[in-house]
């Protein structure tokens, strides 16, 4: 039997991005897995607990800094020259949310909207030439992307996206500005994938693009840059009201449905959809924007070199 192409998944290491491989392992033992993580040797720790956990063995982990274009390309180098096979699905799913003083990533770019964004629209157009001819892309969304939405978060408010990479946040402080920093990444991811899907289609290209919301996941790495009693409440208290609250999910329950996105037969042939769980859902009517879709689009290409 012939083993399955590989899935590159991004910041597999931990939280969901950890539980999707860990879904698409129980899934399928023998599927090949890419971790691709910032940190190597956290990333080898998780794929050794990853193997004890599902009997998986044909799994690989690669240096991958989002934060720095020049990495980027690096890991889509060698992996052009090392991997034998095509690639069946390339997960994006690394994020961060900051809430300090914003902060720059090596090229110079507000590091929130360098990594979310930048760093993922850079990888996925890289990593076209080496998808199979049926693969996938998913992009790691968030329902907070609707500024009509309340959710807790400061929703994005549409600027040019020149000004996302190099921000002036207008007097609002760092707790603020950093959350509408990533509610607007997650924007930003969405537009990318429902832009990217149009023009593979029109391409004629058979490989799929496509948006995932996991939901609210206390427990998720997130948290990890808020302050300490926030953190305690992320970690220790939330995780235990899942029960009660309904709109709460679980990495572990969030990964198996982008596990089933990735790999799953039903969605064979289905792109420029944005997911909430399994469901199809309509995004917001700025997501759904057409020309600033093309406009995220060309600023994209133009900061990250692609053009």
């Amino acid at each position: 039997m012939t083993a399955p192409d590989p899935i590159v998944i991004t910041g597999a290491n931990i939280g969901l991005g950890y539980d999707t491989a860990r879904a698409l392992l129980e899934r399928n033992p023998q599927q090949a897995l890419i971790l691709a993580v910032r940190d190597v040797t956290r990333g080898q720790v998780a794929a050794q607990k990853l193997g004890r956990q599902t009997g998986a063995s044909a799994i690989e982990v690669r240096a991958l800094d989002l934060a720095a274009l020049a990495s980027i390309r690096r890991f889509v180098e060698d992996l052009t020259k090392t991997n034998g096979s095509k690639i069946a699905a390339l997960i994006c799913n690394a994020g961060l949310q900051t809430v300090t003083p914003a902060t720059a990533t090596s090229d110079g770019f507000e590091t929130t909207f360098g990594v979310n964004h930048l760093g993922h629209f850079l990888l996925a157009n890289l990593m076209l030439p080496l998808m199979a001819d049926n693969g996938r892309i998913l992009f790691v969304a968030s329902g907070t992307h609707d500024p009509a939405t309340k959710t807790g978060l400061p929703g994005p408010i549409w600027r040019h996206p020149s000004e996302f990479a190099k921000p002036d946040w207008g007097g609002e402080d760092s707790m603020t500005a950093g959350r509408r920093a990533y509610t607007t990444s997650k924007l930003c991811n969405i537009m990318t994938a429902f832009e990217m899907a149009r023009r593979q289609s029109e391409a004629g290209s058979a490989i799929t693009i496509n948006a995932f919301d996991p939901g609210f996941m206390p427990g998720s790495g997130l948290a990890r840059n808020y302050p300490l009693p926030v953190r305690i409440a992320w970690y220790g208290i939330l995780p235990l009201l899942r029960l009660f609250i309904r709109r709460m999910n679980s990495t572990r329950g969030s990964g198996r449905e982008l596990a089933q996105l990735a790999t799953a037969l039903n969605f064979d042939g289905v792109t420029g959809q944005y997911y909430e769980k399994l469901r199809p859902v309509t995004a917001s009517s700025l997501a759904r924007d057409i020309d600033k879709q093309a406009q995220l689009w060309a600023v994209s290409e133009a900061l990250t070199g692609l053009a």
